[in-house]
């Protein structure tokens, strides 16, 4: 049985749907993270998960509790970092954890103990008495990781955890979240498409309220994208014929290259031939200065989903949320 499991959820606002007959389940010690633009529906589905919503429709289950029956249990299950988190500004990082520890209910006797192991885990022992008001965008969204991790829950929800964050932020949240894999079962949300194929196991893209595909990022690339291009840079002399000759090529176009000895060559197949295209460089005895995709994977998917969706909110008059 899935650890997590959502039948038909929807979500209405008089007649405005922000979640519309969602469903998916997610297995123990994943990481899946929810893609979508802004004002998807993707924080809905997660505070209704949280149980901070409940649903119009449909159910939803946490660790075999309902959330709307089961709701107690279910909140002893999660560790929840809204999109923003919640602290007190004039208290300072280790009282407030003890304070959320003990409305989580762990145990007195080993409070200290989870403090320090998540002040550990989310780097946050350098600022351990600051007072929460002080500190930065970055090191406020570390509390509220370590908030949602004090008491060891089995599920971890976080929404939007890297908004906002400087570059070098968001690689230190990269290698947080992923140093949660296998212990804890994570579920977050992001618009940022890199981060999402980087930390999750399987994606779940989501579009005004529904959820309009989920896999990993190859089984999406499988299923969607029906043609590849791929660019190669080479200096010296080649056979153009010879790109034509591998299996699955549909077209083949030689421009100048950034120098007069090199040329762009630009190859539009049913699949990765990458090492196919290396080879004829090779054999040809010239020079492969450059080799990679251009226009595939998750965003061209993404945009091409996000895309098909206008047109049938377009044709049909769905409201969306």
């Amino acid at each position: 049985m899935a650890l997590i499991e959502v039948q038909g959820l929807s979500k209405f606002y008089g007649l405005h749907a922000a979640v519309r007959d969602v469903s998916f389940r997610i297995n123990e010690g994943e990481i899946v993270g929810l893609l979508g633009l802004n004002g998807a529906g993707k924080s809905t589905i997660l505070k209704i998960l949280g149980t901070f919503l409940l649903p119009s429709a449909g159910n939803a289950s946490m660790g075999g509790y309902s959330v709307e029956e089961g709701a107690d249990q279910v909140r002893e299950l999660i560790g929840y970092l809204p999109d923003r988190p919640p602290l007190y500004d004039e208290m300072r990082v280790v009282p407030y954890l003890r304070y959320v520890a003990q409305l989580k209910n762990v145990a007195k006797n080993v409070i200290d103990e989870r403090v320090s192991d998540v002040l550990r885990k989310t780097n946050l022992e350098d600022v351990a008495w600051q007072p929460l008001g002080e500190l930065s965008h970055g090191f406020r969204q570390r509390v509220g990781i370590a908030q949602a991790l004090i008491h060891d829950p089995r599920i971890i929800i976080l929404d939007e955890p890297i908004n906002g964050l400087d570059p070098v932020q968001i690689v230190e949240m990269r290698d947080l979240i992923l140093s949660l894999r296998g212990k804890h079962t994570v579920i977050l949300s992001s618009h940022i498409l890199s981060e999402i194929t980087r930390t999750c196991d399987r994606i779940l893209i989501i579009d005004k309220g529904r959820l309009v595909a989920e896999g990993h990022e190859s089984d999406l690339n499988k299923a969607f994208v029906r043609s590849m291009r791929i660019v190669a840079e080479i200096r010296g002399d080649f056979s153009e014929s010879e790109f034509r000759k591998i299996s699955g090529v549909q077209s083949v176009v030689v421009a100048q290259g950034t120098q007069p000895e090199c040329k762009i060559v630009t190859i539009e197949s049913d699949g990765d031939i990458r090492a196919e295209v290396a080879r004829v460089v090779v054999s040809s005895g010239a020079e492969l200065l450059e080799l990679g995709r251009d226009g595939d994977g998750l965003e061209s998917i993404f945009m091409n989903l996000v895309r098909s969706s206008k047109a049938k909110s377009a044709t049909g008059g769905e409201a969306n949320g």
